[in-house]
């Protein structure tokens, strides 16, 4: 007979003092439950009940008492564990992580332990959320990072009624999990959201919120904040070139204390990264590093006048090292990494490099003019 610890206790304790098998009374029933201060088993008057005021007792051996206790403290202290136990929401530490820009701005801010609401903007792949992250992996404090999307809503982050174990319960979000636990959230890609981010309105303002579902207030711990990264200001992408994001409402936008412009890192800094990454894939090749930042400038600097509709970023300069570790072939993981963009684009990235990698000055523009259809007609690009 398979039983919960707590009948097992009753039985192998009953059995210990009138003998497995036995036919007990309840007088009898009561005396053993007593003993081991638990309730009347009324289980057992009515599964073992022979006769009037007669109950038999199973004819195994039974465990001694001492062992059934012992087991059953320790079953109940692995649920009380195992009920307390919190995820660890620590960041991990990025091997070759390079601190830069505005790392110090933001370290400050969230040493302060102050609510202060940052707002994060720039182009994509320039490492804004993992600048974030590195920070509280660094100062072992607890982030929780939620990707926003026009589907996000208040239920998603405040909380809602969700099916646990067959029965319906409220299930607080993320942003409640945050402010009880007086840790950072993180709002990943802020400008995908829609109208319905109004809800975090109140948490903004630092004082808590209000959990209509559930009629309860809930007040942040000290430690608490909230930051946002975006490739806009929340003013949506007039150049098309991030789909998706949209135009936030003033007075959302208007409860971020700062906003924080990361553009892309100086040179220097990149080649840093890089050598990190080749680092850590096991593949450091320094004369592929420098030129790789060079190509990687050049395609920025005709991007932001104008001369070309693409631009390489950080990460994607870390997609071709991991490439270059896989492959042992410069020529073919850029070719695989720049696959993304549209036929021309492609190829005239890839002559660049060739050129770059043959040695020629960045000074002498118009040996780059042929790689970008620039018209000479028209104003340099750089």
């Amino acid at each position: 007979m398979h039983l919960s610890p707590r009948k097992q206790l009753f039985v192998d304790t009953a059995s210990n003092m009138f003998g497995a098998g036995s036919v007990i009374t309840k007088s009898q029933l009561k005396e053993a439950a007593f003993s081991v201060d638990i309730p009347e088993p009324y289980w057992f008057q009515k599964t073992c009940k022979i006769g009037y005021n007669q109950f038999k007792l199973p004819s195994e051996e039974p465990i001694p008492a001492t062992v059934v206790v012992e087991e059953t403290v320790n079953t109940t202290m692995n649920l009380v564990a195992t009920n307390m136990e919190k995820q660890n929401l620590i960041p991990s530490k990025f091997v070759g992580f390079v601190p830069w820009g505005h790392h110090s701005t933001i370290k400050q801010i969230v040493q302060s332990g102050l609510f202060y609401p940052v707002f994060v903007t720039g182009l994509s792949g320039n490492g804004k959320t993992l600048m974030i992250e590195q920070i509280h992996a660094e100062m072992n404090k607890e982030l929780i990072r939620v990707n926003i999307t026009i589907e996000t809503d208040e239920d998603d982050l405040l909380g809602g009624f969700r099916l646990v174990n067959g029965e319906t319960k409220f299930v607080p979000g993320p942003v409640i999990e945050a402010m009880e636990r007086g840790c950072t959230l993180l709002l990943d890609e802020c400008d995908l959201g829609s109208n319905k981010l109004m809800a975090l309105q109140p948490v903004l303002e630092g004082k808590g919120v209000y959990l209509k579902k559930v009629n309860k207030w809930i007040t942040p711990k000290d430690g608490f904040n909230v930051m946002a990264t975006a490739n806009t200001k929340g003013k949506g992408s007039e150049d098309g070139r991030f789909i998706g994001t949209n135009i936030l409402n003033e007075a959302f936008l208007e409860r971020f204390a700062i906003t924080i412009e990361q553009p892309y890192a100086t040179a220097a800094t990149e080649k840093k990264i890089v050598l990190g990454s080749m680092k850590k894939y096991g593949a450091v090749d320094k004369e592929f590093a420098t030129n790789l930042i060079t190509w990687a400038e050049v395609i920025r600097k005709t991007f932001f006048d104008g001369g070309v509709d693409e631009v390489i970023s950080t990460r994607r300069l870390d997609h071709i090292v991991k490439a270059f570790a896989i492959f042992k072939d410069k020529m073919k993981s850029i070719e695989l990494c720049v696959a993304r963009f549209d036929d021309d684009t492609k190829q005239s990235f890839m002559d660049l490099y060739t050129k770059v990698d043959a040695g020629v000055e960045l000074s002498d523009e118009s040996k780059f003019e042929d790689v970008f259809n620039v018209d000479d007609s028209d104003e340099p690009s750089f």
